[in-house]
């Protein structure tokens, strides 16, 4: 992979994180490919192959929907995420089309409380090169731990 490609990938990385933590939803499925694949798995699921996802969207659409659901119709305590995500390491290298993967950590600060731990994981992409640039095809987010908060609502 040519220093330029790398440079739009990792930029590509940056770019996702600091949308989701911004709280501009718009900018979230723009990331992505129109058939896009999202997934959120925990680990154990993934590592023996089941097919058990705690969130799964097959489209950018359904991805536009969730953004109405976080919008509109979800109740939550408001709270503000922000993503380390470390450098992705490209596995597969195809010209136009990348398998990549990257650690990531999110940390969650409510309203009055302390900063913590939210999620802990991987991300196992697919990314592709568009007219518009480079976009995620798929995004499978695999997180650590078995113990997550009764809800995921803003997209890791």
């Amino acid at each position: 992979m040519d220093f330029q490609t790398y440079h739009e990938l990792t930029q590509l990385y940056a770019d996702y994180a600091s949308a989701v933590d911004s709280g501009n939803w718009d900018l979230w499925p723009e990331f992505f490919t129109d058939d896009c694949c999202y997934r959120l798995q925990p680990r154990e699921n993934h590592e023996r192959g089941f097919p058990l996802a705690t969130l799964s969207f097959t489209s950018k659409g359904m991805l536009r929907d969730r953004v109405y659901g976080i919008r509109e119709t979800l109740f939550h305590d408001p709270y503000y995420q922000r993503h380390v995500v470390g450098v992705p390491v490209v596995r597969k290298d195809e010209g136009e089309r990348f398998e990549c993967e990257a650690n990531y950590a999110v940390f969650r600060t409510k309203l009055s409380e302390l900063s913590t731990v939210f999620n802990v994981g991987r991300y196992l992409d697919t990314v592709v090169r568009t007219p518009a640039g480079l976009k995620f095809a798929s995004r499978l987010v695999v997180y650590d731990s078995e113990m997550i908060p009764n809800s995921i609502i803003y997209p890791l």
